[in-house]
């Protein structure tokens, strides 16, 4: 789950992008201008920003350029744009922008840029591991602990000697379905605990369900609502 914000001067646009975006288990915050989108930042700082290029009081790439002039722009950022040249593009890119979304978004290749975006971010902010080791006792009666070979050349990293525990067996969930049922309330029963079995699975996430199920997105939307399953609901079981 990451922190998303989201600016642009369309209504529409921010509700749609936050609606998809919240399916996936992120938490959305909008900004309808510049300077809203400035107070967000000073505020903190989010995982991603999708912005938009063209609006009213200061366009995305001059406020892409205040951040970066600032020290701000130290999170992965989404342009966005109907109407951009290929000019403007490249450079909002040259300036720091991540990558470029011509509008209107193609629900595959938002998911795609964000989870770019994510592990992008990720990538810049995770710190290095450091390991340490405890030098020997020379009176020190007790066992010697086991020594773990680490991932640094020559370093190691002290574990205690105990034997690893099996993990608890979980039950699998059954299902079970009466063969009295009419064909249709049969079939309706079996796919909505199928849904259910995959959404609680893949903790609420419709893009992945999407992948194991074998349906477009726009389609399984229809499917759950069809069934009345509540996505929201089994994902957070999950969590």
């Amino acid at each position: 789950m990451a922190n998303i914000l989201v600016v642009d001067d369309e209504m529409g646009i921010r509700e749609l992008l936050s609606e998809i975006l919240s399916d996936e288990g992120h938490v959305v915050e909008m900004a309808e201008n510049a300077q809203q989108a400035r107070e967000m930042r000073i505020a903190g700082t989010p995982d991603l920003v999708l912005l938009d290029i063209w609006m009213p009081d200061t366009d995305g790439v001059t406020l892409l350029k205040e951040w970066q002039r600032d020290g701000l722009l130290t999170m992965p950022v989404i342009m966005m744009s109907g109407h951009a040249t290929i000019d403007t593009a490249v450079e909002a890119t040259r300036i720091g922008a991540l990558n470029f979304l011509e509008k209107p978004i193609a629900l595959q290749k938002l998911l795609k840029a964000v989870q770019q975006g994510l592990s992008r971010g990720q990538e810049v902010a995770r710190p290095q591991p450091t390991y340490f080791t405890r030098p020997a006792a020379p009176h020190d009666a007790s066992p010697a602990p086991h020594i773990a070979a680490s991932p640094v050349a020559g370093s190691a990293v002290m574990q205690p000697a105990i034997a690893p525990t099996a993990a608890p067996q979980t039950e699998p969930q059954r299902f079970n379905l009466s063969f009295d049922l009419p064909l249709r309330e049969a079939r309706d029963a079996f796919e909505r605990a199928y849904f259910e079995h995959h959404l609680a699975r893949e903790g609420g996430s419709m893009t992945r369900v999407a992948e194991k199920t074998g349906l477009e997105r726009t389609h399984l939307y229809r499917k759950l609502k069809q069934l009345g399953v509540e996505p929201s609901k089994l994902g957070k079981k999950n969590l």
